[in-house]
């Protein structure tokens, strides 16, 4: 696992942005796995502003989202088919038909997460995955005890998540209480992960992901297994991690950062 710590938000998105246009124009093929929330709205921002600005091409690309609620409609403004339309593929040049999100409007939940899985695998797998953390440490929506080798399948959410959701959906008790989430072990078989972390309300989970041991309690830990993931943060989320002035040093002296430290 590989840490990079940067001044602020602004910093740690405008990397992780730069990361995955790197990454389509080094493949315009790439299979890109995407997540939603607040952290990721403004990587999109920045994304959409890059095809405007830069002309990074997305037309070949296909997509799968990490996750979507069980019972909303494609339609529903909280649905995370609606938030990706509109924080990010209404704003680039990608064929919409390239873009998959699990159906939490399926009448057999169990075959929609199967199918979904078996997707994946017929394009032959993610080539970067993006990644958020949740408060209590989870990935997509693989909430605490969730399996490491978990593939995709339906989750019931944890009373904290729906809490934390509740503003979304104007009160808690609108938030559905089960998701179609990718499993952890999905997420361990893509090529790259790309985790972005930001604010000091991550500090404590952000240490235990990366610096506490590997535990289903805290299912973004299991990013220790990946043989090649990047966790990009701002500096109020590391302010809790013991080797940050180790991460520091990687960035401003590792070859491979030296084109983005001139971007930064």
């Amino acid at each position: 696992m590989e840490v990079i710590i940067q001044k602020d938000t602004q910093a740690a998105a405008r990397l992780v942005a730069l990361m995955i246009e790197k990454q389509v124009r080094f493949n315009p093929y790439s299979i890109l796995g995407l997540a939603t929330g607040r952290t990721m709205e403004i990587v999109y921002a920045m994304l959409a502003d890059g095809h405007k600005a830069k002309g990074t091409d997305f037309s070949l690309v296909r997509t799968f989202n990490l996750d979507e609620y069980v019972g909303l409609p494609a339609e529903n403004e909280n649905s995370y088919r609606s938030y990706m339309n509109r924080r990010l593929f209404g704003k680039i040049n990608i064929d919409i038909r390239n873009t998959f999100i699990p159906n939490g409007m399926a009448e057999d939940l169990h075959e929609e997460c199967s199918r979904y899985e078996r997707q994946i695998k017929h394009v032959g797998g993610i080539d970067m995955q993006l990644l958020g953390i949740g408060q209590d440490g989870h990935i997509g929506f693989n909430e605490p005890l969730s399996a490491l080798r978990s593939i995709t399948r339906v989750k019931a959410l944890t009373p904290e998540t729906i809490q934390q959701n509740g503003p979304l959906f104007g009160g808690f008790d609108l938030v559905p209480r089960r998701a179609i989430t990718m499993g952890v072990g999905t997420i361990l078989e893509t090529t790259r992960c790309l985790m972005l972390v930001t604010g000091g309300s991550k500090a404590n989970i952000l240490r235990k992901a990366i610096e506490g041991p590997i535990s289903s309690m805290v299912t973004a830990s299991a990013l220790q297994l990946h043989p090649h993931c990047t966790v990009i943060c701002d500096e109020a989320a590391a302010a809790d991690l013991e080797g940050g002035d180790y991460y520091r040093w990687i960035f401003m002296n590792e070859p491979e950062w030296e084109d983005y430290r001139n971007l930064c």
